[in-house]
């Protein structure tokens, strides 16, 4: 997994800042059932995004992340991958999530991400404008590829997904489709990634160029894989620089955003 279980977002809580909080079931096109977590801003930039966990599924980790972005005005929605083999009901630590993201499949994932894109879009009157995706290692992978789901995203944002290579449950390699890519992407890397190499990331990079995906990369130096946790202090600054840059990435892909306060 990409952080500890009991790893949580390293972002300053807004009071006040999330209206409300709701745990539910979502289904897709296909039928299947899955866990989400959805959080709404008391004061609305127009934005949403949805949350793609790592490879643990939904997690509190991600459950506080949408807090945090609810908070800083973008309605948001984190989602679980394994309804088809896990089913819905609660989990605890001991849960073996390896033996279900073995048998996640690429079109599996891209029904879900489809029917959670479908809800924040649908949900409540219309509140989102602006649709963006973002996710973490194995979901970071995932985040690159909704730009070629044909979502109409805003952009999608990844942090330490693996961009090239094969990858779990068929999901291609993002540097090898950025010919199908419809969105800007922001890239957020670290630079002691054992998993993602600097060459790996250069190769997605000259990617997207190539294909005219408009795209910001940023690498934080001495960071490690999972470095965005509140654990791990000596990488604050690149947390705190990590999370700006998010925020700024959505605020400026949003139409006429406004100050979340």
């Amino acid at each position: 997994m990409c952080f500890d279980l009991d790893s949580r977002p390293p972002i300053p809580e807004i009071a006040g800042g999330a209206l409300d909080t709701t745990e539910f079931t979502l289904e897709a096109a296909d039928g299947n059932r899955f866990r989400a977590f959805r959080a709404r801003a008391t004061t609305t930039l127009g934005a949403g995004i949805v949350i793609l966990p790592d490879v643990r599924g939904l997690h509190p980790f991600y459950e506080e992340l949408a807090l945090r972005f609810a908070e800083n005005g973008v309605d948001a929605l984190a989602i679980d991958y394994f309804g088809r083999t896990a089913g819905t009901g609660p989990r605890g630590d001991d849960f073996e999530h390896m033996a279900h993201v073995n048998q996640v499949t690429w079109p599996g994932l891209s029904a879900d991400v489809r029917a959670a894109a479908e809800h924040l879009r649908m949900y409540d009157e219309g509140r989102v404008d602006a649709l963006f995706t973002t996710g973490f290692c194995f979901g970071g992978r995932i985040a690159y590829l909704t730009a070629t789901l044909g979502l109409d995203l805003a952009g999608s944002i990844g942090f330490y997904g693996i961009p090239v290579g094969s990858g779990r449950g068929g999901t291609p390699a993002p540097a090898d489709v950025t010919g199908q890519m419809s969105n800007p992407i922001l890239g957020l890397w670290a630079g002691a990634d054992a998993a993602t190499s600097a060459e790996a990331v250069a190769q997605f990079d000259a990617a997207l160029t190539e294909s005219g995906i408009e795209h910001r990369f940023l690498t934080y130096e001495g960071a490690p894989h999972s470095f965005f946790d509140k654990k791990a202090d000596e990488h604050a600054e690149a947390s705190k620089m990590a999370w700006e840059e998010t925020l700024t990435f959505v605020r400026g892909h949003t139409p006429s955003p406004v100050a979340s306060g």
